[in-house]
């Protein structure tokens, strides 16, 4: 994902207002959609910075560092009611953070923060916008019903807080074109869902197809099958194999 920012700037407080996730597994992408449609809704000031921070991990952390003030949409599976938000703050964050992780290399942003804090450069002010996800497991799918209908209000929690901190932003007096998104142009929401394919073009979570078809069957013992198939590579010069 990028990482555009709306706008930066050097005054303080350095506010930045972060949306991770990925889009692509459904009610995971809640984030990146909120802060992409915080900045259609608003205008921000020049110590303000909007950015979608998607699923880049540890990429962030020079981001996270030159904050003072850090917002955050995300995904989090807090163990309540499909759609529900909750607020976390400051020291608690950390635990909250990262609903789930879609691949095994991706950094979770509790690591962001605690190499932030680590190198002494925490922001002094976190506030965690979290929304408990529905669906996580819809490959291509897009936010279910219940957390859609959370942006609007997570975004004004996220206004909220800024007034609190002496931060006015100007409401748009008409919301930007979705193709303005500071999120990935060609995954903007509506495109991606007006263009993706049915159930029936593109399997979504497992083609049952597949899973049906009785000519397939497991191993009885998968480890003596690998062992199988490695005795017969030949092994290379230095005596490994390949």
């Amino acid at each position: 994902m990028s990482e555009q920012a709306a706008t930066s700037g050097g005054k303080e407080p350095a506010v930045l207002v972060l949306g991770i996730g990925n889009l692509l597994w459904a009610d995971e992408g809640f984030g990146v959609r909120a802060v992409e449609e915080m900045h259609r809704r608003y205008e921000v000031p020049d110590n303000v910075t909007l950015m979608d921070g998607g699923t880049q991990g540890i990429y962030l952390v020079q981001h996270v560092r030159d904050a003072d003030v850090l917002i955050v949409f995300d995904a989090v599976d807090y163990g309540l009611p499909p759609g529900t938000m909750k607020l976390v703050e400051d020291e608690e964050v950390p635990r909250f953070m990262g609903c789930k992780k879609i691949s095994l290399h991706q950094t979770g942003f509790q690591e962001v923060l605690a190499m932030a804090a680590m190198m002494g450069d925490a922001p002094r002010r976190l506030l965690l916008i979290g929304v408990q996800p529905e669906e996580l497991e819809d490959y291509g799918g897009s936010l279910r019903a219940v957390v859609k209908a959370q942006i609007g209000p997570a975004i004004e929690k996220a206004v909220e807080e800024l007034s609190r901190l002496g931060i006015s932003l100007r409401r748009r007096p008409v919301p930007l074109p979705p193709e303005s998104t500071i999120a990935c142009p060609i995954m903007h929401s509506e495109r991606y869902e007006g263009e993706r394919p049915s159930a029936a073009e593109a399997c979504r979570v497992g083609d049952p197809r597949l899973l049906a078809d009785a000519n397939f069957a497991p191993p009885a013992d998968p480890e003596a099958e690998i062992e199988a198939i490695l005795g017969r590579i030949p092994e290379g010069p230095s005596g490994g194999r390949g």
